[in-house]
């Protein structure tokens, strides 16, 4: 290890007694992780890897701790829940101790592709499995060169917090962020997601406040026209596969920051999900499953090592990671321009917003605030019918600060950049809600966006919805033109009436929290 990284670690109380792997390639961690049986390759090279009990973060379990940086700016409720300083220590000196006990992974990376943003961040974890998944998302450089360290993380996935009640901790799991020391504690737990969502909520807090830079859930990609366009979204509504697009080269497919005059991507890789995913519909993401590249949860086809992406019995959200140069189209800088179009993606299920519709600046910070997609019966116990989801900014669980924050934020943007187009786009369902209509063609969204982005989309005019006032494309080549009225889809017009106004009662109700906020301040 450098001696930087050696000096933070042993401040940490980190004194390993056992061997250090540093900054290892990836194929002999790949070796490492197929001698400890942790993971199997697949037939296209990619390594195929198990996290065991969490299959998907555990927001129940993640907290934030409060203190004189924190304690005014925190946005303090369900999802940012505090713990004491006192506690983060106890917690940090179980896991130095733990750690020092075991074979190290370690390894330094870059968050933020901006020369002026860019962030050091070391982690510190026990398998080899985790330590490519760092290598794959984040932005990898020559740690010989690394002045400082900003965040550290530690990964003890193993280790359980036995007294966790005692603690007044709900489980013996826990992920806890210490934003004014910039440090990182997971416990009990190998899904890695967790560590990227844990840079990204860092970034977060951090870059809004201290940089006025506006922090974003979104994939981000570019035109040939030097053309930005950025595409919000919840898991399952289509950020990565939409902006995955082989006529544009990508700039990141996740997180994003947005200065006075440029977005840039604050990782080196994707984390795409993988279910039911096929060459004929994702290409560039089929392709990208390859050596290097580490799949989560994904089982194989019975006798074979050919991926099963249909198999959904172990989760529904199976993943893929791997670096971004494995797709074709990509922008090499890791940045573009402020954008031109802002593609706001809800898979509605109840089946009622059109396919794409056109926003006012006013609408576009109503549908930003709400965050809405719906999930569908079957992706969690206990849901039989299609259920409204509504997370503000589209990225409520990664947000420290107050979503008026960041909606304030964009609000200044929009105002500045008066050239800016958002459009709504729904991924979801047509024709009925889920289980009585279908799922939109992924090729007519596709061309909706293309043709929004061409600003062809209002060559035939618009026409209003009844119910939500959005501004629907009267054509667009290449879709048939009664889809483009999600109510004229639908053989009970009455049904639709009544599912679209209860709907909209839903969006009402839910940004009725943020009028009473918007109106104090």
């Amino acid at each position: 290890m450098t001696n930087l990284i050696s000096t933070q670690l042993e401040a940490l109380g980190i004194r390993p007694v056992g061997p250090v792997f540093f900054q290892l390639p990836v194929p002999e961690l790949v070796e490492h992780a197929v001698r400890k049986q942790e993971a199997m390759l697949s037939d296209t090279g990619a390594l195929s890897f198990n996290t065991g009990k969490f299959t998907g973060r555990a927001p129940e379990s993640r907290f934030l701790v409060k203190d004189s940086l924190t304690t005014d700016t925190v946005n303090w409720g369900k999802v940012n829940k505090p713990v004491s300083p006192e506690l983060f220590d106890l917690l940090l000196q179980r896991v130095s101790l733990y750690l020092s006990d075991l074979p190290l992974y370690v390894r330094g990376v870059q968050a933020c592709n901006h020369v002026s943003y860019a962030q050091n961040v070391v982690t510190v974890s026990e398998s080899p499995c985790q330590d490519i998944f760092v290598n794959n998302m984040f932005i990898n450089i020559d740690v010989e060169e690394m002045q400082k360290v900003d965040w550290t993380v530690l990964v003890a996935s193993k280790l359980q917090v036995e007294d966790h009640e005692a603690l007044g901790l709900p489980t013996k799991n826990v992920v806890i962020l210490d934003l004014n020391r910039q440090m990182i504690l997971i416990i009990g737990t190998s899904y890695t997601g967790e560590i990227k969502k844990s840079i990204f909520s860092a970034m977060n807090f951090y870059l809004p406040l201290k940089h006025n830079v506006l922090t974003m859930h979104c994939a981000a990609n570019v035109g040939k026209d030097k053309d930005t366009a950025l595409f919000f979204g919840l898991s399952g509504t289509g950020k990565t596969t939409l902006s995955s697009d082989e006529g544009r080269k990508l700039i990141g497919d996740d997180e994003h920051g947005w200065t006075e005059t440029e977005v840039f991507n604050f990782e080196g890789g994707c984390y795409a999900k993988t279910i039911g995913l096929t060459y004929q519909h994702e290409p560039q993401i089929f392709k990208a499953i390859r050596f290097g590249s580490l799949l989560e949860n994904v089982l194989f086809k019975p006798g074979t090592r050919e991926a099963d992406y249909n198999d959904r019995s172990l989760t529904e959200n199976m993943r893929a990671s791997y670096p971004i140069e494995f797709l074709d189209n990509v922008n090499p800088t890791g940045f573009g321009a402020s954008p031109k179009h802002i593609f706001f993606l809800s898979a509605d299920a109840f089946g009622v917003l059109p396919p794409i519709s056109k926003l006012t600046p006013e609408q576009a910070m109503f549908y930003f605030i709400n965050g809405y997609t719906a999930k569908v019966a079957g992706t969690e116990i206990g849901v039989m019918t299609p259920t409204a989801t509504f997370s503000a900014c589209f990225g409520a669980a990664f947000m420290p600060l107050h979503p008026m924050h960041y909606a304030e934020m964009l609000k200044q943007k929009l105002s500045s950049h008066p050239d800016v187009q958002v459009w709504l786009v729904n991924t979801g369902w047509v024709a009925g809600p889920y289980g009585v209509g279908r799922r939109i063609q992924l090729s007519y969204t596709r061309q909706l966006i293309r043709s929004a982005m061409e600003n062809h989309l209002g060559d035939a005019g618009y026409e209003s919805h009844p119910v939500f006032g959005l501004q629907m494309p009267r054509e667009c080549a290449g879709v048939p033109s009664n889809l483009l009225n999600p109510k004229k889809m639908w053989e009970n017009q009455e049904g639709y009436d009544e599912m679209a106004n209860k709907l909209k009662g839903m969006f009402d109700e839910n940004y009725a929290q943020y009028n009473v906020v918007e109106a104090v301040k």
